[in-house]
């Protein structure tokens, strides 16, 4: 049996792949959230002071920055120290409020040490800590992401919008359009949803045990709590959900995660498309120095980048669906399946950022062939045929043509046959179609038949 290796990191992401996924970390790690948590416990005990709730007086300006502090100077020491205690308590909430306790005594604040957690249940500073996490995720690291690769699409949707190419609709030779607008309908779908995304909710419900404030009016009943929990959630920048069971009902979440799996839906569907464009030779990839290719084939260069963002988008919209299937529901009042589903929330979006990354890397690597489109066209005239019969069509309609069924005659000459230029110049001569339609098929070509794919792209 081999020696045991050095403690090592089990994920990829946390591994290989860390440079590309930290920024999540920073949010959604074990770390992060317990930093949360103690902005919730601390904001809460800030809440409650301000408003003079049991005779309590306002702290100062200073004692605010003090307790502030305790979350925006969140490191090792309190990782460590929370680590030590939640060993004894086994119950990582329970570890915060302690850890919160500790430092209001250190801070000579002993006085409103009871206002820690106060008629809190876990998942009050949960909801709370994980709308504030996935959010600042999404909005901080996630979005910017999603953007810079958005606006590489941009770029190049402009940058070859008049380059024409052949299309390949059932992966078989059709009407013409250009690269640019191919690139900038991915850019056009991805800011749609991307739109949605940014606007989601980011839901926390701060009701106590079961939803109905009971410990707090049996404390003091003369509080309207619902608006005082209402102006404490939203005055940390995120949304209050006033009606619930224990939990906060994750629904937001479902909704997020769905929208995020549908824009990696179409980011996948980027990559597939250009790692196909990549092997038909309409993009070039730009060698990298020093990179190998292939162990044994030194003339090599893969598409990794396209390869490695499809197959983590793949990894990711598995967890956010299993995220969405399992937060919609919990048992009666409360059950812990979210406790370590939640969990992997950095996990399922570590995947989409990996993807995205190498997306990016992957789209600034390839330059497009214009040689290569260009014979691809010139070497398949027959998809010309649509635009004749469907001018001979509009030309029987105006009266300058008697020809019977156009299609089923321009099916006859070029389904399953190739024709050439000369071919199509002989066949529509023969046209009985008036003079200026004829004059418009003879100068058309299988690069100049793009509609206004150019006008789209930009």
């Amino acid at each position: 049996m081999s020696t045991q290796l050095p403690a090592q990191p089990l994920s990829p992401l946390d591994g290989r792949y860390r440079a590309a996924t930290t920024g999540l970390a920073d949010y959604l790690s074990e770390a992060g959230l317990n930093r949360a948590r103690v902005e919730v416990e601390v904001e809460w005990i800030i809440a409650l002071t301000d408003r003079s709730i049991f005779g309590t007086s306002p702290l100062t300006d200073a004692q605010k920055e003090q307790l502030r502090a305790l979350y925006r100077d969140f490191g090792q020491d309190e990782i460590d120290w929370l680590a030590a205690k939640e060993a004894v308590t086994r119950h990582d909430v329970k570890a915060v409020e302690y850890l919160v306790r500790d430092r209001l005594s250190t801070l000579g604040l002993d006085a409103i040490a009871e206002l820690t957690h106060f008629a809190c249940t876990s998942e009050d500073v949960n909801s709370a800590s994980y709308a504030l996490t996935v959010k600042r995720a999404v909005e901080e690291v996630w979005l910017p992401a999603l953007d810079a690769v958005i606006a590489k699409l941009r770029d190049l949707g402009t940058e070859h919008a008049d380059a024409p190419m052949l299309s390949h609709t059932h992966g078989q030779p059709a009407t013409p359009s250009t690269m640019g607008k191919e690139l900038a309908v991915f850019a056009w779908r991805l800011e749609r949803v991307r739109g949605q995304i940014a606007a989601s909710d980011y839901l926390a419900k701060f009701s106590g045990a079961t939803g109905t404030w009971s410990a707090h009016l049996s404390a003091e009943p003369d509080v309207d709590w619902p608006a005082v929990a209402r102006e404490y959630i939203e005055g940390m920048g995120i949304g209050f959900n006033v009606l619930t069971t224990q939990i906060e009902s994750h629904d937001w979440q479902v909704e997020l995660y769905d929208r995020i799996r549908h824009a990696g839906g179409i980011l996948h569907n980027l990559a597939t498309d250009m790692w196909t464009y990549i092997s038909m030779g309409y993009f070039a990839q730009i060698p990298v120095a020093g990179a190998t290719g292939s162990s044994t084939m030194p003339h090599k260069i893969n598409p990794i980048r396209f390869e490695n963002a499809e197959a983590n988008l793949e990894l990711s919209a598995a967890l956010l669906g299993s995220l969405s299937q399992t937060l919609v529901t919990s048992r009666m009042q409360r059950d812990l399946t979210d406790s370590t589903t939640q969990r992997n929330i950095g996990v399922a979006l570590g995947h989409s950022l990996l993807a995205l990354d190498n997306l990016r890397r992957g789209l600034n690597e390839v330059s497009l062939s214009r040689d290569v489109l260009l014979a691809d066209l010139d070497a398949n005239w027959e998809v010309l045929a649509e635009a004749i019969q469907t001018v001979i069509r509009a030309e029987v309609v105006a009266g300058r043509s008697t020809i019977a069924d156009p299609y089923a005659l321009l099916k006859e000459l070029t389904r399953g046959h190739r024709v050439g230029p000369a071919d199509l110049a002989s066949f529509v001569e023969g046209l009985e179609i008036g003079d200026a339609a004829k004059q418009r098929l003879l100068a058309l070509t299988p690069a100049t038949y793009t509609g206004i794919a150019e006008q789209l792209a930009k």
